[in-house]
C-alpha cells in the first residue's frame, strides 16, 4: 500500500516547543503508513491582501505543498485558550486569494498539548471553527488533548499517553484514507 502523504503543521515554534516533540512522536509511529513533512510556518510573512495576487516564495511553497498532500496534520499549542497567531497565518495564506482555497475539502486531524490540566481543548475548539470554515474535513473523534509537561524524563511519553496517541494515529491513517478528495 503506497504510503499517504501529509502535510503537518506545528503551531508551536520556540525551540523546545512540547508541540513539536508530540509531531515528532507522531510522525514516528505512523511513519510505517504515512509520509509526514511539516512545513516550517515561521518562515511565512504576515498575510496582506496587498501581496496575495503575488505572494513570495514561501507562501507558493506552503501552497505547492498543500496541493501535494492527501492530508493534513495540526498541532496546537493553547495560548489565552486560542490557538497561536503564526498557525492563522498559515491558515490564511493557504486560503486566499478569495476562491483558490488550497485546504477546501481536504482531510485532517487536530492535536495538541499543553503543560495545563485540560491540554488544548480550547485552542482546539477554536481552531476547528476555522477549518469548518475552510471546508477542511476535520476528523472529530477520537479527541486528542495531553496535558504534556515541558520536560520529558528521558524523551519519552509515558505509557498511557503513548497507546492514546498510539489510537489516534490509527484512526488518523483510516480518516485521510477514506476521506482523500
Amino acid at each position: 500500500m503506497e504510503k499517504q502523504r501529509i502535510l503537518g503543521l506545528v503551531g508551536g515554534i520556540s525551540k523546545n516547543s512540547i508541540n513539536q516533540k508530540l509531531f515528532d512522536f507522531f510522525k514516528g509511529l505512523a511513519e510505517d503508513r504515512m509520509d509526514i513533512v511539516q512545513f516550517d510556518i515561521k518562515t511565512l510573512p504576515f498575510y496582506c491582501q496587498d501581496i496575495e495576487y503575488n505572494p513570495p516564495a514561501e507562501v507558493k511553497s506552503l501552497k505547492d505543498m498543500i496541493k501535494s498532500s492527501d492530508g493534513l496534520l495540526i498541532v496546537t499549542p493553547e495560548y489565552n485558550r486560542s490557538f497561536p497567531g503564526v498557525l492563522k497565518n498559515a491558515l490564511d495564506w493557504g486560503s486566499r486569494p478569495s476562491g483558490e482555497n488550497s485546504w477546501n475539502r481536504m482531510p485532517a486531524g487536530v492535536i495538541g498539548t499543553s503543560p495545563g490540566a485540560i491540554g488544548t481543548f480550547g485552542a482546539q475548539s477554536q481552531l476547528r471553527q476555522v477549518l469548518n470554515l475552510l471546508n477542511v474535513r476535520t476528523m472529530n473523534q477520537p479527541e486528542f488533548y495531553l496535558s504534556f509537561p515541558k520536560e520529558l524524563p528521558d524523551n519519552r511519553l509515558p505509557e498511557p499517553s503513548l497507546a492514546f496517541l498510539r489510537k489516534y494515529v490509527d484512526a488518523f491513517c483510516d480518516w485521510i484514507r477514506s476521506n482523500k478528495s
